[in-house]
């Protein structure tokens, strides 16, 4: 797949390639190598021999442990340099093998995982590499499994079939998302998505906790807390196919200073959205910061607030108090489709339409706040 995305443009960081040029002859990282696991790990003209240090390395934990603690740095310090490298508007694609167990998902603003099934791997290990099977089966066992792939997969990718079938998978998802969404972090703009009522995904809060991890990386310890908020953070109601995140911080000055990273991330500050809509007389304290995702196979919301305001506690309270009153949930879900049957088109416009419910479901969550003895 990384060849189809070089013929397209891209620039590709292979972290698979890095890893065998640094442990080339001559390497400091051939030489650790050669420290840790022996000789027999080396061919007679002196080149690593990857097969032997496979069956000693992945034959237990603490082994494999020690040869990620050798080539891992070594790796990040070759793909940081080769980044830097590339042209400032260059769509960088970085190929990481092992991506899920190093956990370096949430640095990505968007993850593909392709995937085969077991029999499949070791078919190719065993045919393409001329590994032995054990060693196959071995390295496989050593591998996140396929849950923990999907959990950080924005993309799945089958790549049980032909190359030319997974070219083709390729080639759509670069000129459908991947392009599209480059080019709007680039210009600093969301990607533009049409409100559309949906019925309710059960796939939401998969989704929504990559995000949520991606964010919490994004912006580490100058958020006090980051969460899935909105109607997609209810279980069972019917929204509009839009992730609503909050991540709360202690003032809007620190919600400035994120406002770079955030667009590295892929999410562009909207700075026409700079506040909600107040339900108390002090309107300042409605205040927040606004930025919307650039990738337009995912719209988010993402809303920082500060920590205690109004409209960070209500964002908390609201989706405590629809996922407990059954009543309140169904009145709300009418709401938004008679909104929804307005067809406004703008993601604005369907939000202003629904505040005069607003207006008195802030003061009954609150009451039912008091009533429950609910905590933020």
């Amino acid at each position: 797949m990384s060849s189809t995305f070089d013929e397209l443009g891209g620039v590709i960081v292979d972290g698979d390639v890095i890893s065998r040029e640094v442990v080339q002859p001559g390497t400091e990282g051939l030489a650790a190598l050669v420290e840790a696991f022996g000789s027999e790990i080396l061919l007679p003209d002196g080149a690593l021999n990857r097969p032997a240090l496979a069956a000693v390395a992945f034959s237990d934990d603490e082994k494999r442990a020690t040869l990620n603690g050798i080539v891992h740095p070594l790796v990040g310090k070759r793909r940081a340099e080769l980044i830097e490298a590339a042209p400032q508007d260059a769509v960088i694609v970085e190929d990481i093998p092992l991506l899920v167990e190093s956990q370096m998902a949430p640095m990505f603003p968007l993850v593909i995982v392709v995937h085969a099934d077991e029999e499949t791997r070791v078919a190719r290990l065993t045919g393409q590499r001329g590994m032995p099977e054990a060693d196959a089966r071995a390295r496989i066992a050593a591998q996140a499994s396929e849950e923990q792939r999907r959990r950080v997969a924005d993309v799945w990718l089958e790549n049980t079939g032909t190359p030319t079938e997974l070219a083709d998978r390729a080639r759509a998802l670069w000129t459908e998302r991947i392009l599209p969404f480059a080019h709007n972090v680039q210009c600093g703009r969301p990607a533009q998505v049409a409100p559309r009522l949906v019925a309710a995904d059960p796939s939401w809060a998969d989704q929504a906790a990559r995000i949520l991890a991606r964010l919490r990386t994004t912006c580490g310890h100058r958020a006090i807390r980051v969460d899935h908020v909105g109607s997609t953070a209810v279980p069972g109601l019917d929204a509009k196919d839009v992730i609503d995140v909050q991540v709360t911080v202690a003032s809007l000055d620190v919600a400035d200073e994120l406002a770079d990273a955030l667009l590295a991330a892929g999410y562009p500050l909207v700075p026409d959205i700079t506040s909600d809509v107040a339900h108390t007389e002090d309107e300042s304290l409605w205040h927040k910061r606004f930025h919307a995702s650039a990738d337009p196979g995912r719209p988010t919301n993402v809303h920082l607030r500060v920590d205690g305001w109004p409209g960070q506690q209500f964002a908390l309270l609201f989706v405590d108090w629809l996922t407990a009153d059954a009543d309140a949930r169904a009145e709300y879900l009418a709401t938004k489709r008679a909104v929804a049957d307005e067809g406004h088109e703008t993601a604005g416009e369907y939000a202003v339409a629904k505040e005069p419910w607003f207006a008195d479901a802030y003061r009954r969550a609150w009451q039912w706040a008091v009533e429950s003895n609910w905590r933020a």
